[in-house]
């Protein structure tokens, strides 16, 4: 039995639900980044509240901090963290992709990296991989893959392929957690036959959910998003579609309009980190003096916490002087912002009426930042 519902589609956009162990995900979903089982700044309930239904943990960094062994001991990622809705961990594959500088060795056994912790060997296989996730006891478990930065050549992008597929072999009937999904990894870059063959490859071994990786790499958008538009579809109908590595409001609508289903990135609350807020209209950076006496809030009509009770000029303040309460606010009003966007993607979708949502959204954005910096003030 699949673990997707879907309800409806509007063109290729879909509306759904993929059921977990720990709750349900209504789709489109984004997945706010948790890298050590926590998002940066916030306390899960208020990650709750700003509409997430799923987050994301790095089975790298809880590998070496502070290790599944101590996770499994205290009762699994779900009890270690406070989060008691659906978690997935992805496998390290990415970090051969952002950590490529402390790579030792890769082979078709697996990848041995030097911990960015305390310099050490260590090394992560297909099987070992799997065995982390099954003790952390996540909702959905990625196989590890090889993820080539868009500039490979294309005998790279191609063993990233073979060893992907060979890995996936490995992974698919591996030992899991009780009610543990595993998802599979198609790479391949914007190469249609390497591509295309991944997908192949990888959708015939049954895998619960299936992801496009490889993707938002270093490639230009418009080539992303025209293989994201033919290379969705070849994904099969009845499972989750995942998108590895997108936050931004064109990226988010323009997968979502090839038919993916969820996505993750830490743009959000990255760039709350930087003292930038996202808003329909673009990005707004707090540091600019041009707010120093703006009463307004970031955005009007946003609920978040930031919007409803500060002004510019206070979280600017907070922002400059490095007071954590400026970062916990615009990670707060970004991550609203992110979930808004997909819950009225999802509505759009289920009324029919997505295309009209999809020009009125990115006509907004094209309009430029929301009247920055206040001239009247």
């Amino acid at each position: 039995m699949t673990c997707f519902s879907l309800e409806t589609t509007d063109g290729a956009a879909r509306a759904g639900t993929v059921h977990t162990a720990h709750g349900d995900i209504p789709t489109p979903a984004f997945m706010p980044v948790g890298t050590k089982a926590t998002v940066k700044t916030l306390h899960p309930d208020e990650v709750r509240e700003a509409g997430a239904a799923v987050i994301l943990a790095n089975t790298y960094h809880l590998h070496f901090r502070p290790g599944e062994e101590l996770i499994e001991e205290l009762g699994g990622i779900h009890a270690f963290s406070g989060w008691d809705g659906p978690i997935l961990t992805d496998s390290g594959g990415f970090q051969v992709f952002s950590l490529r500088d402390t790579l030792l060795a890769v082979d078709d056994d697996g990848v041995t990296f030097r911990s960015v912790y305390d310099g050490d060997a260590e090394r992560f296989t297909p099987l070992g991989v799997a065995e982390i996730q099954r003790r952390l006891g996540s909702d959905i478990a990625m196989c590890l893959d090889i993820c080539p930065p868009a500039g490979a050549s294309r005998d790279e992008h191609r063993d990233a392929v073979r060893r992907t597929e060979l890995w996936a072999r490995i992974q698919v009937d591996a030992p899991r957690a009780p009610g543990q999904l595993r998802f599979g990894i198609t790479q391949g870059g914007t190469d249609p036959e390497l591509r295309r063959r991944s997908i192949e490859e990888i959708v015939v071994l049954g895998f619960d959910g299936n992801a496009l990786g490889g993707l938002a790499v270093g490639e230009s958008r418009a080539e992303m998003l025209e293989t994201v538009g033919w290379a969705a579809p070849l994904l099969p109908a009845d499972r989750p579609r995942y998108f590895m590595g997108l936050g931004d409001i064109e990226g988010i609508i323009g997968v979502i309009a090839a038919g993916i289903d969820m996505f993750d990135c830490v743009l959000p609350t990255r760039n709350a980190r930087t003292g930038t807020a996202m808003t329909a209209t673009g990005r707004m950076n707090l540091r600019n003096a041009g707010y120093a006496r703006d009463p307004r809030p970031l955005e009007d009509g946003c609920g978040c916490p930031a919007c409803t009770r500060f002004s510019r000029a206070f979280i600017r303040h907070l922002v400059n002087q490095n007071e954590v309460l400026g970062l916990r606010l615009l990670s707060l009003h970004n991550l609203w912002l992110v979930h808004r966007l997909t819950a009225d993607a999802r509505d759009a979708i289920r009324r029919g009426g997505f295309d009209d949502f999809r020009t009125e959204t990115l006509s907004r954005l094209a309009g430029g930042p929301q009247e920055d910096p206040c001239q009247d003030c």
